[in-house]
């Protein structure tokens, strides 16, 4: 099975990613997670995320991916357990210290060894899955080459990451943030010291180090021909906007795949959609090369926020459709839902109204109610935002 795997920082993001097409989301809990900064989960909030996950038949990855500490280790072994009579279905870790309290106290959990290990090579992939690791959660910069063999030597489940931001170092191993600000990118608390940008002289040139994210759009296929068992988007601080249209995107192409009906069309346009909402470019990376400059940003970069979220579908009744609103629109703007089982729709607001349902010519409150009049069924949840890309322009 091919499984697309989506990052979540609290519940609401979780359940748009399963509803968007997610087969599994990875999450933190209040300890030993790496992203110390989002939302993350408390006990009540894992237990309803894997009940509502497996009423989807869908699974639940919890991250316990720290480098640890000596005064980590208190409470480890309980905390452990309780993951596992909670249900979650693998545990995503990455010191050896885990794995081993794990066998050794015969916790029932899958085990599968985070990034953060770095896993390049198939001799480092064999020592894992001796002491009992089922899924191998790839390195960022592990090339084709690499992945392929690691599936032929080793014959485990292999996790790749397909979308998100790259570490300046290799994945797991930065140290810039505990240098410089004392945060422990480590332990949860890298202040992403790769996305500054430094005066590199008095007349203030600037200089930066910073990737350009991941986008494996155009080589899933292959990915899947060579071995890959798990497509990862990283980004458990991401947007719900965020998360909804890049799961979207790439469910859409992997139903494509799998139906052998995708084109080179779909993945320009899929690209053109990841692009925009991430706001920075986004290349391959290292699958097939080295990066250059090419995949780099140098000298400064440009990152301004869209405001092409508008809002979320709450209800639909008699060609009424209510949205929450997220960003300002108004009468005579081009808008486009997409949103869970449903192809994109495109049209022009010609009427809107307020919560009482008196006519308005603009929306300019975010969270506030709005109605449009349409010509067709809208699904709950589904997200609206301004048309800005028109599959049919594509060549």
């Amino acid at each position: 099975m091919i499984e697309l795997l989506a990052p979540a920082g609290n519940l609401e993001r979780l359940k748009i990613a399963y509803l968007y097409g997610a087969d599994a989301v990875y999450i933190g809990g209040y300890e030993y997670s790496l992203r110390a900064n989002a939302i993350n989960f408390s006990q009540e909030e894992l237990k309803e995320a894997v009940v509502f996950a497996h009423n989807l038949n869908k699974k639940v990855y919890v991250t316990v991916n720290i480098i640890f500490h000596n005064q980590d280790l208190v409470g480890l072994k309980n905390y452990l357990f309780s993951l596992a009579q909670i249900g979650v279905d693998a545990i995503i870790a990455s010191d050896i210290v885990v794995i081993k309290t794990i066998k050794e106290n015969n916790i029932p959990v899958e085990i599968h060894l985070s990034t953060q290990a770095s896993i390049l090579n198939y001799e480092a992939a064999l020592y894992y899955k001796n002491l009992g690791v089922k899924r191998i959660v790839l390195a960022r910069e592990a090339s084709r080459e690499d992945i392929l063999l690691i599936k032929q030597k080793t014959g485990l489940d292999l996790e790749c990451f397909i979308q998100g931001a790259m570490c300046t170092s290799f994945s797991g191993k930065c140290v810039l943030s505990n240098v410089t600000t004392n945060r422990d990118s480590n332990r949860g608390g890298c202040a992403q010291i790769c996305r500054w940008a430094f005066n590199i002289n008095q007349e203030k040139e600037i200089f930066s180090m910073t990737p350009k994210d991941l986008n494996m759009a155009i080589y899933l296929q292959d990915m899947i021909d060579i071995g890959v068992n798990s497509f990862k988007v990283e980004g458990r601080m991401r947007s719900v906007y965020y998360i909804a249209t890049i799961i979207y995107e790439y469910r859409r192409l992997l139903n494509k795949i799998k139906s052998n009906t995708l084109t080179k069309k779909d993945i320009l346009y899929s690209n053109d959609i990841i692009n925009r909402c991430a706001n920075r470019e986004s290349v391959p990376q290292f699958y097939h090369k080295l990066p250059t400059h090419e995949e780099q940003y140098y000298l400064g970069r440009e990152e301004v926020s869209n405001q092409d979220f508008l809002g979320i579908v709450k209800e639909y009744q008699d060609h009424l459709v209510l949205i929450e609103e997220r960003n300002l629109f108004k009468v005579g703007d081009m808008v486009e839902f997409f949103g869970p089982d449903m192809e994109p729709i495109t049209i022009k607001i010609n009427k809107m109204y307020d919560e009482s349902m008196h006519e308005i010519n603009v929306a300019r409150h975010p969270r506030m109610l709005v109605y449009l009049e349409v010509d067709f069924k809208i699904n709950l949840n589904a997200m609206m935002r301004l048309k800005v890309f028109d599959k049919n322009d594509y060549l």
